[in-house]
């Protein structure tokens, strides 16, 4: 593409088209979400149309920093580097050769979209004539169902652009406009893969992580900071809460037969991030329970643990995924390096060999009635430390709000 002006193309999750009426919304979020995402790399005009926007890319160095971006902003579907023509045959043909310059294929085919239906030729037209034009610069003959190279062609009222590459996005709905969810992160396997999920669902997520500092070493603690620093990337803002939960386990371990330890751990921290999400203004809790995967997820167990949240919906996203499912999302996700690192979590300390699989809710609620449990949980409330992250860094952050006011 040397000598014609690049820009990048983005298109934005498909799912958003489906909103009828309440589109513009979702797209005001989306809006919103890409120039956070692109405070500091240098764009400048962000062009809109319909499920797509568009913006001049400067050099090479700007795109490797643009990309980085745009493969973490969740609601983006796909994006590429295009050439920006005017949205005529003639202007498109003459773009070709230097947009097939260095390449070659053993077979090509276009992949045309009209966003402005007042273009004088349909799609499969276009693809036809563009299609023949290339075979007469190249001799690359079509092929339309396992091309080695296709080539993208989207039409708008100012502008086509064509490109070579199409490279995926996160996908999913813009974060921001599923509302607002509490995730407890354990810093294991599961739960940042849960939180994720919920973001891909539009939702902000708030972390809350308990610790047995200084009962154990402080590595979940340090794990939890390192996953929400990850995922921060993916939100653009998080608060972590780390909540020491030592004083708590302490009292039940004294109090709770060991067979039910995990099961009233759990239904504490249940109470704790419950009260720390009604305090954020989060609408619902979240975990990354798997069923049946380890014995406190036992169908039983599970009812036991979500009846201690008393006024907040509790969410399980990761419910009837395995474990194989599971770590094939955190790998790429990034969080699985993170996740496997050795620790001593709240609830493996004084597991005991055999835990109860199919618990009851009466029976566990007697053996809390012998606990001071708001003492406990107002304690815990209270030594609550918090942490706030930002992705892009802050100043990137103020700099593109006011490029947003200016715009």
């Amino acid at each position: 593409m040397t000598g014609m002006e690049q820009h990048v193309l983005v298109r934005f999750y498909h799912e958003i088209a489906l909103k009828g009426g309440n589109r513009p919304w979702f797209l005001k979020h989306m809006g919103a979400n890409l120039r956070r995402a692109l405070a500091g790399t240098g764009v400048g005009r962000i062009r809109w149309n319909a499920m797509m926007a568009s913006f001049p890319l400067r050099d090479e160095e700007q795109w490797e920093l643009v990309r980085e971006r745009l493969e973490e902003l969740i609601g983006v579907e796909r994006f590429s580097r295009a050439v920006s023509v005017k949205p005529t045959m003639e202007a498109m043909k003459e773009a070709m050769p230097g947009l097939l310059e260095g390449k070659s294929a053993a077979s090509f085919r276009i992949a045309a979209r009209r966003a402005d239906k007042r273009f004088p030729m349909t799609s499969p037209e276009i693809n036809h004539a563009l299609g023949r034009h290339v075979q007469e610069l190249t001799g690359w003959p079509v092929d339309l169902k396992q091309a080695e190279l296709t080539l993208y062609v989207q039409t708008t009222e100012r502008e086509a652009l064509l490109s070579a590459e199409s490279l995926p996005g996160p996908g999913g709905m813009p974060v921001g406009v599923g509302g607002h969810v509490a995730a407890l992160l354990s810093g294991g396997i599961d739960s940042p893969v849960a939180a994720y999920q919920m973001m891909r669902r539009g939702c902000k997520v708030t972390f809350v992580h308990f610790h047995s500092f200084p009962l154990v070493e402080g590595t979940s603690r340090e794990k939890a900071e390192e996953l929400v620093e990850l995922l921060t990337h993916y939100q653009q803002s998080s608060r972590l809460l780390l909540v020491p939960f030592a004083a708590a386990q302490q009292r039940i371990i004294v109090t709770v037969p060991p067979a039910y330890r995990v099961a009233v751990y759990r239904r504490f921290m249940v109470r704790i991030a419950e009260a720390l999400a009604v305090k954020h203004g989060a609408a619902a809790l979240v975990t990354g329970d798997s069923l049946g995967q380890v014995s406190s997820q036992t169908l039983e167990n599970l009812t036991t643990i979500g009846a201690a949240a008393e006024r907040l919906p509790l969410f399980r996203p990761l419910l009837t995924m395995d474990k194989g499912e599971i770590v094939d999302i955190a790998r790429p996700l990034g969080t699985f390096p993170i996740s496997i690192i050795p620790d001593q979590d709240c609830c493996s300390l004084f597991v005991p060999k055999h835990p109860v699989i199919k618990s009851r809710i009466q029976d566990v609620e007697r053996m809390e009635a012998e606990l001071p449990v708001q003492e406990l949980v107002e304690q815990a409330l209270e030594a609550v430390e918090e942490r706030v992250y930002h992705w892009p860094p802050a100043p990137a952050n103020r700099e593109a709000g006011e490029a947003a006011t200016a715009g």
